[in-house]
C-alpha cells in the first residue's frame, strides 16, 4: 500500500515567494504519485504563521483551485518552530509520512524522492542535510558550523548541518506528540524520539524571492534557545567554574596571609578593583544563565498552548 504524504510548509509574510514555489511543490507531489511512491491522497499543507501580508489569501486561493493544497492559519505569529509543530500535529492523523520544508525555495525539493525511498526501505526519520555551505557568507558559514559543534559538546544530540527539512513517519509523530515542551527546538527534539533514521544530502540554493526572516539576532536567539532547551551542561559548567574560582581564591587568601606574616605587603588599589570587577562580572553572567533556565521553567509550568489555529482552508471549502 502506497503511503500518504503531507508536505508541511511554514509561511510567514511569503506573498512574494509562495506563487513561485507552490507549483514546484505540486509538481514534486505529482512526480512521486506518477512513480507510484505515494498515494493520491497526499497533500501540501501550508501553515500561515500570523502573516501580515497576503500570504493567507494566496493559500486560500491555491486550496480553492486544487484539492492537493490545504492550509491552516495561526491566530498570531508564534515563530517558525511553533508553526512547523502545528503543521506536523495537524497532519499526524491524516497521513503516513510528513516532510517539513521552508517555502523559500532554498532547500532542494528533489531530495524528497530520496527521503521517500529511504522511508520505503524502513527508515522512520530521514534528515535533509546540506552537503555544503557555498551559498553562505564566510561569517554565516563559520557561525553555523561552530553552533552545531558547540551544541554537540553541550550534550545536545543534533544532526550536523541539518535544519528543519526532514521526513517523519506518523509512528514517530505519535510518540513525538508526548513531548510537551513549550520551548521548542525541533532539530534537537526529533533525535530524542529514536527509531531508525538516515540522512539525505542536498545542495542548498539562494532564496528565490523576498527577504530572509532569520537575521543574525534571531539566529543567535535560536542557538541560545537550543542550548538551554536541550542541555543543562551550562549549569554544570557554572558549578565547575565556581569551584575553580573558589580554589584560586583560596590560594590567594593563603598568599595574602603569608605575605602579611613576612611583612611583604603593598597596598594596591588597582589590583583590588580588577578582582572586584572580574568577580562581579562572572557572578552576573552566571546569574544570567541561571535566570534563563528559571525563565524556561516558568514558561513550562504555565502550560500555555504552543499554537492556536484560527482558520483552515477546509472549513471555507465546506461552507461553500
Amino acid at each position: 500500500m502506497k503511503p500518504t504524504l503531507y508536505i508541511v510548509i511554514p509561511c510567514y509574510n511569503e506573498q512574494e515567494v509562495l506563487p513561485i514555489t507552490a507549483p514546484e511543490f505540486l509538481q514534486e507531489i505529482r512526480k512521486l504519485q506518477k512513480n507510484e511512491m505515494i498515494s493520491e491522497e497526499s497533500r501540501i499543507l501550508f501553515i500561515d504563521d500570523g502573516s501580515k501580508d497576503n500570504t493567507w489569501s494566496i493559500i486560500s486561493d491555491l486550496a480553492r483551485k486544487d484539492k492537493t493544497y490545504c492550509g491552516i492559519r495561526q491566530s498570531r505569529n508564534r515563530g517558525h518552530q511553533n508553526a512547523v509543530l502545528a503543521g506536523l500535529m495537524e497532519a499526524k492523523g491524516k497521513c503516513d509520512i510528513t516532510i517539513s520544508i521552508d517555502c523559500d525555495g532554498q532547500d532542494d525539493i528533489n531530495a524528497m524522492d530520496d527521503m521517500v525511498k529511504a522511508y520505503l526501505d524502513g527508515c522512520e526519520v530521514v534528515y535533509g542535510v546540506r552537503s555544503s555551505r557555498k551559498t553562505d557568507t564566510f561569517f554565516k558559514r563559520f557561525t553555523a558550523q561552530s553552533f552545531y559543534k558547540f551544541l554537540n559538546r553541550m550534550g545536545a544530540e543534533v544532526v550536523y548541518n541539518h535544519a528543519d527539512y526532514r521526513l517523519i513517519s506518523s509512528r514517530v509523530l505519535e510518540e513525538f506528540a508526548n513531548y510537551k515542551e513549550v520551548n521548542l527546538f525541533l532539530r534537537g527534539m526529533v533525535p530524542l524520539v529514536g527509531f531508525k533514521s538516515t540522512s539525505v544530502y542536498y545542495e542548498r540554493h539562494e532564496r528565490i524571492a523576498g527577504e530572509s526572516h532569520y537575521p543574525l539576532k534571531k539566529m543567535l536567539a535560536l542557538a541560545f534557545n537550543g542550548i538551554t532547551s536541550l542541555s543543562v551542561k551550562p549549569l554544570s559548567m557554572i558549578t565547575g567554574f565556581g569551584l575553580t574560582v573558589s580554589f584560586l581564591s583560596f590560594l590567594g587568601v593563603l598568599w595574602a596571609i603569608i605575605a602579611q606574616v613576612v611583612g611583604n605587603t603593598v597596598a594596591g588599589w588597582a589590583s583590588i578593583i580588577c578582582i572586584v570587577c572580574f568577580m562581579g562580572g562572572i557572578q552576573l553572567v552566571c546569574l544570567g544563565v541561571i535566570g534563563e533556565y528559571i525563565g524556561k521553567i516558568y514558561m513550562e509550568v504555565k502550560g500555555r498552548p504552543r499554537y492556536i489555529i484560527s482558520e483552515r482552508t477546509d472549513d471555507k471549502l465546506e461552507n461553500k
